[in-house]
């Protein structure tokens, strides 16, 4: 599937500066979460490897120069269902050390990758490794390696004016684990030339400092590990328990796979069939919003336009902060699907003396245009994804499910 831009990522890497308490509710299907099986994962919520996330989704992986034994496990990856494959480097203070083969243009030149974020961007080289999570193997993967010390961050990688995230401190996690809809993070619209307008300059070819937008073929791209897979291989499912109180951690499962054994059943969920911008509907106070479903925000992001029932945080504007309760309903819908959501946002200053809490049910702040149903939304619910062009028992994907 062709993309001809790439798809901007929620705030996902807020930190635990200002928080605001949210409770979802209403439509949540609690079913039961998968414990054991060579298709599931465990995964965390918790402050991550750097002590400072709040409301981040974690996990571990292996990885592999390709071919080889040549293997490491990372720990504190961020399992995001909004964006691709990276690792932090040693030399921003991640857990990678293996020298991983990079990846390079037919003059031999490095290929840098750019990832832009709302809240921040990564820059470093492409190079290609095998991932294995639970007994799942994915060979030859493209993926970013986050580098300070590779070349000077292009100006093309730098029109959202976002800070970058290259260090442990700033990422708050040692890479990124993408299990989103799509297989390749651009697709065609990256494989056409580097000065056609089309392209939208994710990738770059670097000589020394200097790097300039190019073309990458499709199949060379950042990638989800999950179509790779020799089985299980058309979507994941995030299961995590509901959470009723801000805590220091809550676990569940990430499975592999959308109806090909039996502990990943769709089991009377809702389908949302999604557009090549991984976005479906929501309805708030009677205005449509394109929105979407991101394991790698930490919050439920929309704009209150009643902002008197749910004002921000005085010394902050990433989050709600309501006078009293806030009793909140919103309908998502595609293709005739339909469910409601009801959630209630708290005052957040009752939070702040909470140091030794990092999972907060419901995190809620503004964001005009889309309507981000971040991690909170996960909690309570088994969330499908699956993956474009992939049979289910539900259709072929593109979809989100819950």
């Amino acid at each position: 599937m062709s993309r001809a831009l790439p798809r901007l990522i929620a705030p996902a890497a807020l930190l635990a500066t200002a928080l605001a308490l949210a409770h979802c509710g209403g439509s949540s299907r609690q079913q039961k979460i998968a414990n054991s099986g060579s298709n599931v994962q465990p995964i965390v919520v918790n402050s991550g490897p750097a002590g400072n996330y709040a409301n981040g989704l974690f996990t571990d992986i292996t990885v592999c120069v390709p071919s080889t034994s040549d293997c490491e496990k990372i720990s504190g990856v961020l399992v995001d269902t909004g964006s691709y494959g990276r690792l932090l480097s040693s030399a921003g203070g991640g857990a990678l050390t293996l020298s991983l083969p990079p990846q390079t243009d037919s003059n031999g030149n490095s290929i840098g990758e750019c990832g832009e974020f709302v809240s921040g961007l990564t820059w470093g080289r492409v190079a290609t490794a095998d991932v294995q999570i639970a007994d799942e193997k994915a060979s030859g993967l493209p993926v970013q390696i986050i580098d300070p010390t590779f070349a000077s961050v292009p100006a093309g990688c730098q029109h959202t004016g976002a800070p970058e995230q290259d260090t442990l401190e700033l990422l708050g996690a040692n890479g990124i684990l993408g299990i989103g809809p799509f297989i390749q993070d651009c697709g065609g619209a990256c494989a056409l030339p580097g000065n056609n307008p089309g392209n939208p300059g994710l990738y770059f070819s670097c000589v020394s400092s200097s790097c300039q937008v190019t073309s990458v073929p499709i199949a060379k791209q950042l990638a989800n590990p999950v179509g790779f897979f020799a089985s299980d291989n058309n979507g994941v499912i995030v299961e995590l328990p509901a959470v009723s109180a801000a805590t220091p951690s809550v676990s569940g499962s990430l499975v592999f796979g959308i109806g090909t054994r039996s502990n990943n059943d769709l089991k009377g969920e809702s389908v949302f069939p999604i557009n090549s911008n991984a976005e479906f509907t929501t309805t708030f106070q009677g205005q449509s919003y394109p929105a979407f479903i991101d394991s790698g925000s930490n919050g439920l992001f929309f704009l209150d336009s009643k902002t008197s029932s749910i004002p921000l945080c005085p010394d902050t504007s990433s989050f709600y902060r309501p006078t009293q309760p806030a009793s909140v309903t919103a309908t998502t819908s595609s293709n005739g699907a339909t469910d409601t959501v009801n959630f209630t946002v708290n005052n957040a200053d009752t939070l702040f003396s909470s140091r030794s809490a990092f999972v907060f049910p419901g995190l809620a702040g503004p964001n005009a245009g889309k309507f981000d149903w971040g991690l909170p939304f996960f909690f309570g619910r088994n969330v499908f994804t699956a993956i474009e062009a992939r049979s289910t028992p539900a259709g072929s994907g593109p979809f989100w499910a819950f």
